[in-house]
């Protein structure tokens, strides 16, 4: 691989680093005037200084740190000059203008409860006084480890009003898991949602030296415990500290401290606590949403459903902050969302907007599948032309004005019928993230007129650093960088691909606790190096190519990306669900598949009957097979030389020897949450499925 590079948006950002420190140097370097943001109302220049002035930042000398209670010098240039705010000042701006507006919506026995911005603020400073009766320190965490709900959200704000830093833990986690989190954080206060994350909890309560308190925000207390809440006492106990002690506390939050903890899913080793300062979140929450054309309340209010997980960047960013920045109505779905009432939550709410991880979206394909084949011959054929104009009409990009009477008759005939019944008949723009989506899915939802806009950036660039949008689309990329955000590619090979690497106000503090790890990511310029690898075509689109880390290097010294050839298989073979390419260090590529499959809805674990689709794939071929346990093993012969062939038709669009799938199995079940193999956001974990399946993949390079 070459050394060489290319900067996008790039002057010496190193020499515009500022933070409220006793060297100002930096300041007297900016002498160029700033074009202030002209939809806030500003049209007039002003240099960095005049927009800092009065700014009041904590003291800091770095652009990294990896204290709970460290500072540091915020990135503010030519292209993001906007002034600094903290979580409080941006929630405060919001209920001056939106107060009256519903902010948050919650079902309970049939009907829906709903808080406007001025009664969510008004919590979110009672439970702030809460948690400070219960003793929680500056800069010391609360950990919330529940599914969407108001309570997650006002626990959140009321953690960074205290001064507190929010911590989320995954619902799916361990005790020991669990107890990682709170550990590595110091959590004085930890709120769960019911019984079942409170036994975990008190399974590891003594190991916890930092933890004064328990709140249980869902169900009723089983048992009474000392230091254990329910929601409604927790809310009730800081009726005796004043809002003056509050706002004293408030007031002495800067802008470059920290208030977000984001654990990373830790599949290469213990997860890592990104720490987001105030601006990270305040900046990223007005800039990123805007690149995905949010809308503010002011010209339409956006009405999104809550059901991703909050301790993931892509969910908190999408539904906690940017909700609060713009004026949004969040509706939290049910806890079994994932199981199936996500949809029923979708059409009685009918979002503007919605976000899906890339697993959610195939789930919601391979349902509609389903349902289009369960119908009449008519019926199918009707929809099976609709969807081919679509994607047909999509495919060649074509402005809304310029659409064919062929298009519109088959969108409002068929189409938006289809899109009524996924609760999307409202819905103007949807989001993908949190990991690469395969191009059978963006053609899917292409055919019924639904452009999913992928977002790309990781938790420690605070979400999104590139956004697709209804303004800025194309086929298969993660959009342009966001504006006031900065990227470059590093050791460029000679098919232009290269690591991407960030720069702008939404890159993190550091990781905490962590400071080799800081420096890992972080470069001496301060340059956020991704691990993905990318390339950016001449309009300025970036697509992703794979992640260094997961680059094969075989034995004979060739670079193979895993993502392309696994997603050709997919779409080669609609019976196979998961595809993992095998050869880092070997002498050929070998493949793990996964069939299809039904979910156990109270598990959620994958079941040894075959999905819809996979049967009736099987029954194209002539094969009677409906479970898993009918095809592996080589028991099916039919389906194994489809796959077989299928194989083969991907081999032949290889670019090399090296490139070609050698051998493959089927494993006995699907890749899940529960199993391992997956992350929270469905993201596939490579180094857990190495370990779990290592006799499998032995076998394939025994001489």
């Amino acid at each position: 691989m070459s050394t060489s590079t290319q900067t996008h948006q790039q002057t010496d950002p190193a020499s515009n680093q500022l933070g409220n420190s006793s060297d100002r140097s930096p300041l007297g370097a900016m002498t160029n005037l700033l074009e202030q943001d002209v939809g806030e109302g500003l049209s007039e220049k002003k240099s960095v200084e005049e927009v800092l002035a009065g700014v009041d930042l904590a003291p800091a000398q770095s652009l990294w740190t990896t204290e709970a209670s460290g500072s540091v010098q915020l990135r503010i240039d030519e292209l993001c000059p906007e002034q600094p705010i903290t979580v409080h000042q941006m929630f405060t701006n919001s209920v001056q203008k939106y107060g009256k507006l519903t902010a948050l919506a919650t079902k309970r026995e049939n009907e829906w409860e709903k808080v406007t911005f001025s009664e969510y603020y008004h919590h979110s400073r009672m439970a702030a006084k809460s948690f400070l009766k219960l003793g929680l320190e500056r800069f010391h965490s609360v950990a919330i480890l529940g599914f969407n709900s108001a309570e997650w959200f006002i626990a959140a704000i009321g953690t960074v009003f205290a001064g507190g830093i929010m911590a989320g833990i995954y619902t799916t986690n361990s005790p020991d898991a669990c107890l990682y989190v709170a550990t590595d954080s110091r959590a004085n206060v930890i709120v769960v949602e019911n019984q079942k994350q409170l036994d975990k909890i008190l399974q590891i309560k003594n190991k916890l030296p930092h933890l004064k308190a328990i709140v249980q925000y869902s169900g009723s207390l089983k048992e009474k415990m000392p230091n254990l809440y329910s929601w409604e006492e927790f809310m009730g106990l800081g009726l005796e500290i004043s809002d003056q002690e509050l706002d004293e506390v408030i007031s002495n939050q800067k802008a470059n401290q920290c208030c977000v903890l984001i654990y990373t899913s830790g599949t290469t080793g213990s997860p890592k606590g990104v720490m987001l300062s105030h601006d990270n979140i305040t900046w990223t929450a007005h800039h990123a949403s805007r690149a995905g054309d949010m809308q503010s309340a002011e010209i339409r209010q956006e009405s999104l459903v809550s059901y991703l997980p909050l301790s993931h960047i892509a969910a908190q960013i999408y539904d906690l902050w940017t909700g609060i920045q713009w004026g949004e109505q969040v509706s939290f779905a049910q806890p079994d969302a994932l199981k199936g009432s996500l949809v029923d939550t979708l059409r009685e709410v009918n979002p503007t907007a919605h976000m899906g991880v890339p697993r959610v979206w195939e789930k919601i394909m391979e349902k509609i599948k389903e349902g289009i084949s369960q119908c009449g011959y008519m019926k199918r054929k009707l929809v099976t032309w609709a969807m081919s104009v679509s994607l047909e009409a999509n495919q060649r990009l074509t402005k809304d004005e310029e659409k064919s009477f062929l298009f519109t008759l088959a969108d409002s005939l068929v189409l938006q019928k289809l899109r009524a019944e996924l609760g999307f008949s409202n819905c103007l723009k949807f989001f993908s993230g949190a990991a690469p989506i395969g191009s059978e899915t963006l053609q899917f939802f292409l055919g019924l007129n639904i452009r999913l806009y992928e977002a790309y950036g990781m938790s420690e660039s605070s979400g999104p650093h590139f956004m697709s949008g209804p303004k800025v689309f194309r086929f298969l990329s993660c959009g342009k960088v966001v504006p006031g955000c900065r990227y470059k590619l590093v050791n460029i090979d000679a098919d232009g691909i290269g690591e991407v690497c960030f720069w702008g106000r939404n890159v993190f503090m550091g990781f905490l606790n962590l400071e080799h790890k800081t420096k890992e990511a972080l470069d001496e310029d301060g340059w956020l190096h991704s691990g993905d690898l990318g390339k950016v075509d001449e309009d300025g689109f970036l697509y992703i190519t794979g992640r260094i880390k997961e680059l094969i290097i075989t034995a004979g010294g060739e670079n193979v990306p895993p993502l392309p050839i696994e997603d050709a298989v997919k779409q080669e073979l609609p019976i196979i669900s998961n595809a993992m390419l095998i050869g880092d260090k070997r002498k050929f590529l070998s493949i793990l598949l996964t069939l299809k499959c039904t979910i156990n809805l109270e598990t959620a674990e994958p079941t040894d009957i075959l999905s819809l689709e996979a049967v009736e794939y099987c029954q194209r071929l002539g094969s009677r097979a409906t479970k898993v346990s009918d095809i592996i093993g080589g028991k099916d012969k039919l389906v194994y030389q489809s796959i077989e062939e299928g194989i083969a038709k991907v081999n032949s669009k290889a670019t090399s020897n090296a490139q070609r799938i050698q051998k493959w199995t089927i494993l006995g079940q699907d890749f899940s949450i529960v199993g391992g193999e997956l992350g929270p956001t469905m993201k596939l974990r490579r180094q857990v499925v190495l370990q779990m399946y290592q006799s499998e993949i032995q076998s394939f390079y025994r001489e």
